[in-house]
């Protein structure tokens, strides 16, 4: 690994935009477990400063987790046909990721201004489940992308894994808790800031 240390700085920044994620999700995080279409007004209406706050930073973390795994996918060498292989998987990865994210930011921008309508769960929640889709995809890809690589094979299991399980609780319930995303992600990105990953 070069002396810049590509992948610790693209854990890095995976591992910050998952932190401000959840951060950004926690002021009134009751809401998302309250059955109440009234009393989520409610709260969010108790707390509406603190809620629109934490939804700019949940964009802001929504954006950032995919710059890092783009940036995973930069630093991963092609020198070989296996290294090209763990390439290809990183950049659909980062790609499925990258897409993902405007979805979800759209999401994100009507829950911060029309309460009202977030509390009644009212519109179209076909964003969200494009959003959701896309990143099933991006951990299917990346876990082919770290199998494909000298990673520890219990992180690309773990991506990989994640994929089929996570997909068939969104074909089922048509819902799924974003978060879970964000868990296998952070723990990629938190193992990526100590992989010692030669270049050849």
């Amino acid at each position: 690994m070069s002396g810049t240390y590509p992948y610790r700085r693209a854990g890095a920044v995976i591992v910050a935009g998952t932190v401000v994620w959840f951060v950004g999700i926690s002021p009134v995080s009751r809401v998302y477990i309250t059955p109440d279409a009234a009393e989520r007004l409610r709260m969010l209406q108790a707390s509406r400063r603190g809620w629109v706050v934490g939804q700019h930073l949940t964009a802001a973390g929504t954006v950032a987790v995919p710059v890092g795994f783009a940036a995973f996918a930069g630093a991963v060498p092609g020198t070989n046909k296996e290294r090209g292989k763990s390439k290809k998987w990183a950049v659909a990865a980062a790609a499925a990721l990258l897409a993902g994210a405007p979805f979800f930011v759209y999401s994100i921008s009507r829950r911060a201004s029309d309460l009202e309508r977030f509390a009644a769960r009212r519109g179209s929640n076909a964003p969200f489940l494009l959003y959701s889709a896309l990143h099933v995809v991006a951990l299917g890809a990346l876990g082919g992308s770290l199998l494909s690589s000298p990673a520890k094979r219990w992180i690309g299991y773990t991506a990989a894994a994640s994929a089929p399980v996570f997909g068939g609780i969104l074909l089922a319930k048509k819902d799924i808790p974003p978060l879970v995303f964000y868990l296998i992600e952070g723990a990629t990105g938190a193992y990526l800031m100590t992989w010692e990953e030669p270049e050849n």
